[in-house]
């Protein structure tokens, strides 16, 4: 019966989703970036005479990883904010109260929707990663090396932000929770240049603050590990200065001790939401 209730509640969330304006808004914003992109890489290719093979390779992933960075943040905009919504609204509507008066835990009512919103986010980086890859090989013949694994980084990423979405919204507003979750966000990512512009010039003051930054809030980490993916290996070989500090350069692979930091965040903080979510008055 929990089973089929979660099932049921996330085929619930992924309706829900697809019907409130968010989505017409994501999909406007991909579609202009993709856009965008399609015109900065025709524009790549066809300036590109009197470079070498590594050097053009070097712009594609550098320009690559700046698009997949815009995607990566129109997916934390849609997830925080379809996020909040989720619990907070239906609480503040009553909605909660009519469905849970039924014989449903609460629970698998807020497992469900987790559940519907993370296929969301990762249907969403899925469509739209793979719509930017087909473009870059269109326009300036690159290929990522790794795609899979690096649309799988950036749905753990999306899954860590909506995640921490339904933890703020068991305790603030619906709106309040999605720009508490984007902020956090940004100011990681902002926490994760410092730390790489630190490890560049071996300050080890702020390399830690990158490193606190990334274990308090995995998105960027999650993300590092999605650039170093989408990126050609050998770049780091005849390139190594220009990945010293570059914000859309990674010269690492994520170690697999922090993919699965990642796993144990995510439930610890979905296990907090679910008992912030017990304890709620509705």
């Amino acid at each position: 019966m929990t089973v089929r209730t979660i099932v049921t509640v996330a085929a619930l969330t992924l309706q829900e989703a697809a019907r409130r304006k968010v989505l017409r808004s994501l999909a406007v914003l991909t579609a202009l970036l993709l856009g965008l992109s399609a015109w900065g890489f025709s524009r790549i290719g066809s300036e590109m005479d009197g470079v070498t093979s590594g050097e053009a390779r070097l712009a594609a992933a550098m320009v690559l990883n700046l698009v997949m960075f815009g995607l990566s943040l129109i997916a934390a905009l849609g997830t925080a904010f379809l996020a909040g919504p989720t619990l907070a609204g239906e609480a503040e509507s009553g909605t909660a109260l009519a469905v849970l008066a039924r014989p449903v835990r609460r629970s698998a009512v807020l497992l469900g929707k987790w559940l519907g919103l993370v296929l969301f986010g990762t249907g969403f980086v899925t469509v739209a990663g793979l719509a930017q890859f087909l473009i870059v090989r269109a326009t300036a013949g690159y290929w990522p090396p790794r795609p899979v694994e690096g649309l799988a980084l950036l749905a753990a990423q999306a899954a860590v932000l909506l995640t921490l979405g339904l933890l703020l919204s068991t305790t603030i507003s619906p709106m309040a929770s999605g720009i508490v979750a984007v902020g956090l966000f940004g100011a990681t990512w902002i926490a994760g240049v410092v730390g790489a512009v630190g490890e560049a010039l071996h300050n080890e003051s702020m390399e830690r603050v990158g490193s606190v930054s990334r274990m308090l809030l995995p998105t960027d980490g999650l993300w590092r590990g999605a650039m170093n993916a989408f990126q050609d290996p050998a770049l780091l070989t005849q390139f190594h200065e220009a990945f010293e500090g570059h914000p859309f350069l990674s010269a690492s692979a994520l170690a697999p001790a922090y993919v699965a930091w990642a796993a144990v965040w995510i439930a610890l903080v979905l296990g907090l939401a679910g008992l912030a979510w017990q304890r709620r008055d509705l």
